[in-house]
């Protein structure tokens, strides 16, 4: 006989490699743990109506989602990589450098690296590659190494999943996603420096310096999204929730009245296509909080803290062991899974070892969208290899150089907790 935890856990597995989503093979598997275990499997819906019904921060999930496809829809997007390519394409490699400083901006507005890498990633795809200028697996590999900006910088998806999880501050974590982003941002840039000497990488036709003016009044309302976003926040107006609705709302507005390049149809695309990505972290979401009360009944957490305690680890090692484990996890397992059913099962640890809990979240989200470049299962390669037409194989190749700079910033991230607690401490907080 099979012990009914186990039970579920393989019951996982084989769902999942049968080709049924992971949300659903945790909720079919946590009824399976029910009636084995004896309960009632009506706490399965209990679970699952509690957790998505009383968690109002979720709602800025969906309206993230929604502000970036209107972005892209209004051709935002077009109008700040002209702003970028305007000030930074001057340069050798001005191009490359382009697509990190809009992953940069970009991040202050979307909050997810997938959309980043299919809105404004698909068009730096063209951009680089047009006229031969950039190896396409070159250009295909950059665009998913400065994807991964998106959910460090505020606002953040994960970000806000993991507050669910660990009752953080959403504002203060999405402040402790500057610097790091920045970091993350500034390695890629001198990875492409050092490439652009050795592989001779053109140099962009200067923007002629009387067309500067035209060209930032052009980008600057979509600019000011990221100030409207985090503006309300901490300036006490809106919570993040709130924030998400009013981004969506000036995305809308500037699109359609300002820019006057979104119809319609094109909105109700828009809608459509986030609805559709909602739904999908919905039933994983939905999946994970049926499980952890499976983890939480078997009592996993405390079990893995007092193991971890008889080896006797200091904060750095222990933050150093779940940064290999979240690596590893990142490269077979989505992010939101990790988020809402690994990442649960560290935070007693972490906070037993006085591990601040924002710094905590900043290294488990950075872990995990490196897992989304990390070969051979990273969800961002097979978005560029699709987008580029470029094989896994080339994309991997030209991937490493940026991976291994990252894993740098990763590591200084984990070291200095300062990066990333710094600016949250400017604005108040104690922890």
């Amino acid at each position: 006989m099979i012990d009914p935890f186990s039970a579920a856990i393989l019951s996982i597995i084989l769902l999942a490699l049968l080709g049924l989503p992971v949300g659903h093979a945790m909720i079919t598997s946590s009824i399976l743990y029910l009636l084995m275990s004896g309960q009632d499997m009506g706490t399965a819906a209990e679970q699952l109506l509690n957790g998505m019904f009383s968690s109002y921060i979720l709602l800025a999930v969906p309206l993230f989602i929604l502000a970036a496809e209107l972005m892209n829809s209004g051709n935002m997007t077009l109008r700040l990589l002209a702003f970028c390519n305007a000030f930074i394409g001057r340069f050798q490699g001005g191009l490359a450098l382009v697509n990190v400083a809009q992953s940069i901006i970009f991040a202050g507005m979307s909050g997810s690296a997938i959309a980043d890498a299919a809105g404004s990633g698909k068009m730096m795809q063209r951009m680089m590659t047009e006229g031969g200028k950039y190896p396409p697996a070159f250009a295909a590999a950059l665009t998913a190494s400065t994807a991964v900006i998106g959910p460090i910088i505020p606002p953040s998806i994960p970000m806000v999943i993991y507050a669910l999880v660990s009752d953080a501050s959403i504002g203060y974590l999405f402040l402790a996603g500057v610097v790091p982003g920045l970091l993350m941002g500034l390695v890629q840039a001198g990875i492409i420096i050092l490439t652009a000497r050795r592989r001779n990488f053109p140099v962009e036709q200067p923007v002629p310096l009387r067309e500067l003016p035209k060209i930032t009044f052009d980008a600057f309302p979509a600019l000011m999204m990221p100030v409207v976003l985090l503006g309300g926040i901490y300036g006490g107006a809106t919570t993040p929730t709130e924030a998400a609705a009013v981004a969506a709302l000036y995305a809308l507005i500037v699109s359609a009245v300002l820019y006057r390049s979104i119809s319609l149809r094109s909105t109700y695309t828009s809608v459509l296509s986030s609805a559709r990505t909602t739904a999908s972290i919905g039933m994983l979401i939905a999946g994970a909080l049926v499980f952890n009360y499976v983890i939480t009944v078997e009592n996993i957490p405390a079990a893995l803290s007092l193991w971890l305690a008889g080896f006797d680890l200091s904060p750095i090692a222990f933050l150093l062991i779940v940064n290999l484990i979240l690596l590893v996890l990142g490269c077979l397992l989505e992010g939101t899974t990790i988020l809402l059913v690994i990442v649960p099962v560290f935070i007693p640890t972490a906070s037993a070892l006085g591990i601040d809990m924002v710094h905590f979240g900043i290294v488990c989200v950075v872990n995990i969208m490196l897992g989304l470049i990390t070969p051979p299962y990273g969800l961002l390669l097979f978005v560029m290899t699709t987008i580029s037409g470029c094989s896994l194989s080339q994309i991997i190749r030209e991937i490493l150089p940026f991976l291994c700079a990252l894993l740098v910033a990763l590591l200084l991230i984990t070291l200095i907790p300062e990066l990333s607690l710094w600016l949250p401490r400017l604005f108040g907080y104690n922890g």
